[in-house]
C-alpha cells in the first residue's frame, strides 16, 4: 500500500511546525515544566487555528476532518513538547463523537472543538483513571473501560493529583460514577491511541534530530563523534525505529479514517511498537550526547520521561502485543 499525506495534511504539519519552532524552544519546555502551567498563550493560538475542532463534525462546529489531520497535529506537538491540552481535548472529542448520544455530543462537541472547555481521557481499571493527563485542569474527563465509556467532570469526580517523572503535564487519578456514553467505545479508543502513538513518534523524530545534529557538531580526536561506528550505528538504530514506528501510525490513521475493519489490529500493532521504540530512540539521544546528555540542563530528559509516560498512556506495550495476538484469533473487544 503507498500511502501518502494530502496537501491539505502537510499544510497543517507545516504550519504546526513553524509555529511551534517559535514558541516551543528547550527553554520555554523547561519554563513550564518547572512551573508546572500549560502555555495558554500558544493554546489560545491553537484554538484560533481551529486545531481543536479538526476531528469535530461539521454540524457540532468543528471542522469535519478525519484522524489523519489530528495525527499529523499530534505528530508536531509531540515533538515540540508544547504544554497544551490538545491530546486530552482530542481524544475527548473523538470519544464522545464515537460512542456518545446525540444529546452528549450536543451538549460538548460544539464546546471542545472552540476551546471553550478542555477536555482528557484516560483508561480505567475498576472504575478508576490511574494516570489522567491533565486530569487536574480538565473539565470534561472520559473514562474507558473494557469497551465502555463514561463522561465525568470535575463536579461529579474525584481528581487526585498523581506525581510523576513527566513534569511537562499534570496527570490524575479519577474516580466517580459518571454518565454513560451509549455505544460502543472500543473503536474511538483504538482512534485515541493513534493520536497517543504520533505523539511518541514526533518525540522520536525530535531526539532524533537534536542527536544528528549533536554528533555532526561535537569532536573528539579531530573528528565528529558521528564519524565514530558505534555512534553512526546506534544513530542508524534510531533512525529504523522511527521510520518503522511513524509507518505504523500511519497505517492505523489510515485504518480509522478509511478501513475501521482494520482499525483494532493497526492500532494495537502502533501502540505495541511505538512504546518500546519511543523509550529505546530518547535513551539512545541521552547516550549519544555523552556527559551533556545526562545533565539536566541539556533538555533531553523531557523527551525522555514524556516517552515513558506515553508508552503506558492507554496500555502498556505487552498489552497491545496481546491485542495483536487476540486479533488475529478473532478475539479483539
Amino acid at each position: 500500500m503507498h500511502f501518502a499525506l494530502t496537501d491539505d495534511q502537510r499544510e497543517i504539519k507545516q504550519t504546526a511546525r513553524a509555529l511551534l519552532a517559535e514558541r516551543c524552544s528547550a527553554a520555554r519546555v523547561a519554563e513550564h515544566a518547572d512551573g508546572r502551567g500549560h502555555d495558554s498563550q500558544l493554546w489560545d493560538e491553537l484554538v484560533g487555528l481551529g486545531w481543536p475542532a479538526l476531528g469535530v463534525p461539521e454540524e457540532h462546529g468543528g471542522l469535519g476532518l478525519g484522524v489523519v489531520e489530528a495525527m499529523c497535529l499530534a505528530d508536531e506537538l509531540g515533538g515540540a513538547l508544547a504544554s497544551v491540552p490538545y491530546l486530552g481535548t482530542a481524544a475527548a472529542a473523538l470519544l464522545i463523537r464515537g460512542a456518545g448520544s446525540a444529546d452528549q455530543k450536543r451538549a460538548w462537541l460544539p464546546r471542545l472543538a472552540n476551546g471553550e472547555v478542555l477536555g482528557t481521557f484516560g483508561m480505567a481499571r475498576d472504575g478508576q483513571g490511574e494516570l489522567v493527563p491533565e486530569g487536574t485542569r480538565a473539565d470534561l474527563i472520559v473514562l474507558v473501560e473494557k469497551g465502555r465509556a463514561k463522561l465525568l467532570t470535575p463536579a461529579t469526580a474525584k481528581v487526585e493529583p498523581v506525581d510523576t517523572i513527566d513534569r511537562t503535564r499534570r496527570y490524575a487519578k479519577v474516580t466517580g460514577e459518571g454518565e454513560s456514553l451509549p455505544d460502543d467505545a472500543a473503536l474511538p479508543a483504538a482512534r485515541v491511541s493513534v493520536l497517543v502513538a504520533a505523539e511518541m513518534v514526533g518525540l522520536c523524530q525530535r531526539t532524533l534530530d537534536m542527536t544528528v545534529a549533536y554528533v555532526k557538531d561535537r569532536r573528539q580526536f579531530e573528528r565528529p563523534v558521528g564519524a565514530f561506528q558505534a555512534v553512526a550505528h546506534r544513530c542508524a538504530d534510531m533512525l529504523v525505529d522511527v521510520e518503522a514506528a511513524r509507518s505504523l501510525v500511519y497505517g492505523a490513521a489510515w485504518a480509522a479514517d478509511v478501513a475501521p475493519g482494520t482499525l483494532a489490529r493497526s492500532a494495537a500493532l502502533a501502540m505495541a511498537y511505538v512504546g518500546d521504540a519511543a523509550r529505546r530512540v530518547t535513551s539512545s539521544a541521552v547516550q549519544a550526547h555523552g556527559g551533556i546528555g545526562f545533565t539536566w540542563e541539556s533538555g533531553l530528559h523531557w523527551w525522555l520521561r514524556r516517552a515513558q509516560l506515553d508508552a503506558v498512556l492507554v496500555g502498556a506495550p505487552g498489552h497491545h502485543r496481546q491485542r495483536v495476538a487476540d486479533a488475529f484469533t478473532g478475539d479483539v473487544s
